[in-house]
């Protein structure tokens, strides 16, 4: 019977001292008696086979267990199993003489409980008990006499009686094969901690299953060569043949130091054992003789791989970094030119996400792609966990206080196990061996390529919800740190970093990379941390020393070529070597023809020979590693099971054995290039008029302003067109924008301080649009907005040629599409729209029979509103969300008749104006040997702008009083300036006539001259 071992020890007493019966009855309770009539005589066996997972309770992390039988006021004891937590007694405890009370029936339905507890046995008089480990299984007794008792179980010693046949497990003669060492191949001793504080430099290993044990060979110096000479031991074992009661595997590391001492240093339980179970009889290709080395990628001289030396293996690299699938030929145009610039290892890796708006064209031109895995590398389920020959076990110390610690990891062991039944006649030969073709056991010097994608989810380290990370990279006493090139406030920084160390397998197995947060004035923070397992990336027969890629080019990074890759994934799996035929391989009874692999793929000049590339068709076939990035997670010792962010790269690792290796990728983030944006507005046209002149007159201050989306600290205006009375602006005024530009992501580079006391800048990503705005100028207050367009660059509205052809009609047309950045200079015309929640006026002049509304989205079938015909006037539509509210006429002559539209009129853009403009967008070399100022300013040249050729009316009219008399008042009022002239000349020679006219009178009356006279 398998019985659950509960924890926890009852006791009779409560926390003062006195038993739960006094508290319950009293101190002076009555003496309670129980009378039975008869009694009778039972026989209890117990069979005690083994136990699983105690509790360490001894420093040398084992306890030595033994069990304690109670039933009634009997009990006994198993022997003592020394040094183990899974112990196998295999144990008969017999009670004899067992008188139970009261009717036999009562008793066979309720019989008493039977307490068995597990205690560790010290040298000391104390005895432990283990906590955790107590159980009360239900017992069948049977009530018989001395003659009817079965015979005793045979004795393995003197008054220890083991488990009779028939009720213990059915026991199978089987074999242990121990791979003792490296990671998957070269097995050993990792990374074991001192133990006493004594350094651990001589272990040896002792494997213990179902009683038997095996000793390995001794490691002389741990840290010249932590593997075992003698990586083979073998264990002849008798296990049951039922999983369930199957022991595991118990592994000691034991160091041998001076005047005999044997320490225990550390241990480790192998549990599950069925994935460890194999078939001894599978069928093998046959082979002939070979050594185990032979397959190996080590330093000697016996390996089995000829690297013809007359052709190079890297025979011509491309420059820039380029992909192997990126070698295309020279472009013949500029946007062919345009997109060869925009293809690099990123393009792969995008093309490779799916996300097309970065990568451009580059699927279409048929090159590689990768794979992207959102784990590890080793959680990947094709490679099992890159174990494929041999597993890490860790290895535990110490006593255990707490059923919810975990020992102390002390070292690791890598091993593997083969286990198989073997004959019970000793006359029929054995199995053959399951280990073969091991790797060779010295030490491996090897380049190692880390290339640092990306992270992204990181966790924020400042107060602005930000971190600025870096990567550090330590292999053994070997560190490298990026801390000058730390990236300013992001949670997905990108790195885009190849960092190359020299290290020696399997001394330096570890590689860990680590991501601080940088602070100027205080210790840099750990955002997290992940660890890969060199050695069994390199040891593991999936290739995960350096993934294949899709197609063999002239940029192959791999040491060895695609038919000598074949050949040694041949003798590792001992499969019949490769046949060529002049377009197609045979291997493995397949064959992979050259036109499965290249049929409907646009022809690449620059691939390699057919032998190699039907080499390489044929290896990733077989479910070897492919090109990839992996996704690893991030997570500090703090906090171990939360994880901190995510982080994308990869590791190519190359035994310097088999020579240098190829040129590595060219993982460089994409870097922006300045490019320069010339604006020059000549002229505007059909722009509203928002002001009234001193005589009543309609007329706009005209200006027009621009930016950059991104760049709007780099705002430009032209200068202002004066008394604009039809809506005509005449500029002749250049702007210039630079601005950073990514083409293959087309977008554009921006990185400015969020606030002024910011240290560092924060860096964005924005698409390069241009906004140009319509503006009425006014001296005492606010300028008006009058109207504005908003172009995208990479996809702006190509322009009229002419003002009366400018019309939001070209907002529908979807086919009158341009980049500025293939085309590099366009002129044309291009309307200013109105915007929503806005009231805007449209001028009408008595040359138009009819106004239309414009539409600037599609109308699905509906009319767009027409309104009536008018000699002179202004219509005002009030606009909200985009749909037209109420639209108003106003005549001259008539007063403003509001006319109200159906609710379901159509969403409208109304046109506010048309601009006339020239847009270059050049590159910082030309704007070098091309220069141009500002506005009208020097140089002005490329083109040169004159003066424009404005109106005399254009003028401010409190700076020009005579134009303003002569323009405005004499224009508007010359009739009546003539006619108070007129009236003042008159008023003037009345106002003499009264005044002289008395005097004058007097004089012909009285004749003064003529008196004097006489």
């Amino acid at each position: 019977m398998i019985s659950e071992l509960q924890g926890g020890v009852t006791d009779d007493k409560s926390d003062d001292g006195k038993s739960v019966s006094t508290l319950n009855f009293g101190v002076n309770r009555p003496t309670i008696s129980c009378i039975f009539d008869y009694g009778s005589r039972y026989h209890l066996r117990c069979y005690i086979y083994q136990a699983r997972d105690l509790t360490a309770m001894d420093k040398d992390s084992f306890s030595d267990p033994y069990a304690i039988v109670a039933f009634l006021h009997q009990s006994q004891k198993t022997v003592v199993a020394k040094n183990t937590l899974n112990p196998t007694w295999d144990q008969t405890l017999i009670f004899y003489e067992i008188e139970i009370f009261g009717d036999p029936q009562s008793v066979a339905d309720s019989p008493p409980s039977i307490v068995v507890e597990i205690y560790d046995q010290d040298t000391y008089p104390a005895v432990h008990h283990i906590p955790g480990f107590e159980t009360e299984p239900a017992s069948v007794l049977d009530e018989s006499a001395d003659s009817d008792l079965p015979y005793p179980p045979p004795q393995r010693e003197p008054n220890v009686y083991m488990v009779p046949q028939g009720i213990k497990p059915d026991l199978q003669r089987t074999a242990i094969e121990v791979s003792a060492g490296d990671q998957i191949l070269a097995w050993g001793l990792r990374n074991l901690k001192s133990y006493q504080l004594a350094s651990v430099t001589s272990p040896s290993l002792l494997v213990e299953c179902g009683g038997q044990i095996v000793q390995s060979c001794v490691i002389k110096n741990l840290k010249k060569n932590p593997n075992f000479d003698l990586s083979v031991l073998f264990l002849d074992v008798c296990l049951p043949r039922e999983d369930l009661y199957r022991p595991p595997i118990v592994i000691k590391v034991i160091d041998n130091r001076p005047f005999g001492r044997k320490p225990v240093v550390g241990q480790c339980t192998v549990q599950a054992l069925e994935e460890f179970c194999c078939d001894p009889y599978r069928e093998e290709a046959e082979l002939p003789e070979m050594r185990a080395d032979d397959v190996s990628l080590t330093p000697r001289d016996e390996v089995l791989i000829d690297i013809d030396d007359r052709e190079p293996l890297i025979p011509v690299q491309p420059a820039g970094g380029m992909t192997s699938s990126a070698l295309i030929n020279q472009p013949a145009s500029l946007a062919d030119l345009h997109e060869e610039e925009c293809v690099d290892w990123w393009s792969k890796l995008y093309a490779s996400l799916g996300q097309r708006e970065k990568c451009r064209s580059y699927l279409e031109k048929g090159f590689d792609t990768l794979k992207v895995y959102e784990t590890e590398l080793e959680n990947v389920e094709d490679f099992g966990g890159l174990s494929d020959f041999c597993h890490t076990f860790k290895l535990y110390r110490g006593k255990t206080q707490d059923a919810s610690e975990d020992p102390t990891v002390v070292g690791e062991f890598k091993g593997s196990f083969k286990i198989y039944p073997l004959p019970d006649d000793p006359a029929v030969p054995v199995p053959p061996r399951q280990f073969h073709q091991l790797p060779a056991r010295g030490p491996q010097e090897c380049l190692l390529r880390i290339y640092i994608i990306r992270a992204f989810d990181l966790q924020p380290k400042d107060s602005n919800g930000k971190c600025d990370p870096y990567v550090k990279i330590s292999v053994g006493k070997k560190s490298i740190s990026d801390q000058d090139h730390y990236i300013p406030c992001t949670l997905e920084p990108v790195f885009g970093k190849m960092f190359e160390l020299s290290c020696t397998l399997p001394l330096e197995k570890d590689l860990k990379i680590t991501l601080y947060d940088y602070d100027l004035l205080s210790k840099d923070e750990k955002i997290g941390q992940t660890t890969i397992d060199l050695e069994n990336r390199f040891l593991s027969r999936f290739g995960a020393r350096c993934g294949l890629p899709q197609t063999y080019c002239m940029w192959w990074r791999d040491q060895l070529r695609p038919s000598q890759l074949l050949h040694l994934f041949a003798l590792q799996r001992n499969c019949k070597a490769p046949i060529y035929k002049t377009d197609r391989i045979i291997f493995g009874d397949q064959a992979y023809s050259l036109s499965d692999l290249e049929d409907g793929k646009p022809p690449n000049p620059h691939l390699g020979a057919v032998e190699e590339r039907l080499a390489l068709h044929t290896l990733r076939k077989q479910g070897l590693v492919p090109e990839h990035v992996e996704t690893r997670p991030l997570y500090t010792p703090l906090q171990p099971d939360i994880e901190q962010g995510k982080l994308q790269m990869w590791v190519d690792l190359f035994p310097k054995s088999l020579g240098p290796p190829g040129p590595p990728f060219n993982v460089t983030p994409r870097k922006a290039k300045r490019f320069y944006l010339r604006c020059i507005v000549w002229n505007a046209k059909d722009v509203i008029l928002d002001d009234l002149s001193i005589t009543g007159e309609k007329m706009s201050d005209i200006y027009v302003r621009g930016w950059l989306v991104g760049y709007e600290e780099n705002k430009q205006k032209t200068d202002v067109h004066y008394r604009s009375m039809g809506g005509e602006g005449n500029f002749n005024w250049r702007f210039v924008f630079p601005f950073d530009y990514l083409p293959a992501e087309q977008v554009c580079y921006v990185a400015k301080k969020e606030h002024f006391w910011s240290l560092d800048k924060t860096e964005n990503k924005v698409p390069p649009c241009l906004v140009l705005q319509i503006w009425d100028n006014d001296k005492f207050s606010f300028d008006d907005y009058l109207g504005s367009i908003q172009l995208d660059l990479n996809c702006m509205l190509k322009p009229a040629k002419t003002a009366e052809k400018c019309t939001l009609d070209l907002l529908e047309s979807g086919e009158r599409l341009v980049s500025l950045f293939e085309q590099k200079t366009v002129k044309g015309w291009w309307p200013c729209l109105a915007e929503e929640g806005e009231t805007r006026t449209l001028a009408v002049g008595s040359s138009v029979d009819g106004l239309l509304v414009p539409v600037g989205v599609p109308l699905a079938g509906d009319a767009p509103v027409t309104m009536p015909s008018i000699r002179w006037g202004t219509l005002e539509v009030k606009m909200a969300e985009k749909r037209i509210l109420a639209v108003s006429l106003r005549l001259l002559t008539a007063d403003t008749t509001p006319i109200a539209l159906p609710q379901n009129t159509p969403s409208v853009s109304l046109l506010q104006g048309k601009l006339e403009m020239t847009l270059e967008i050049i590159g910082e070399q030309e704007h070098e040997e091309r220069p141009a100022g500002l506005g009208r300013d020097e140089p002005n040249m490329n083109p040169k702008l004159e003066d424009p050729k404005r109106p005399e009316t254009s003028f401010l009219w409190f700076t020009s009083p005579y134009k303003t008399l002569k323009y405005i008042l004499w224009r508007r009022f010359k009739w009546v300036f003539l006619v108070i002239v007129l009236l003042f000349i008159l008023l003037l020679f009345l106002g003499i006539f009264i005044y002289a006219f008395p005097n004058y009178a007097a004089m012909k009356l009285v004749k003064p001259f003529s008196l004097s006279q006489t």
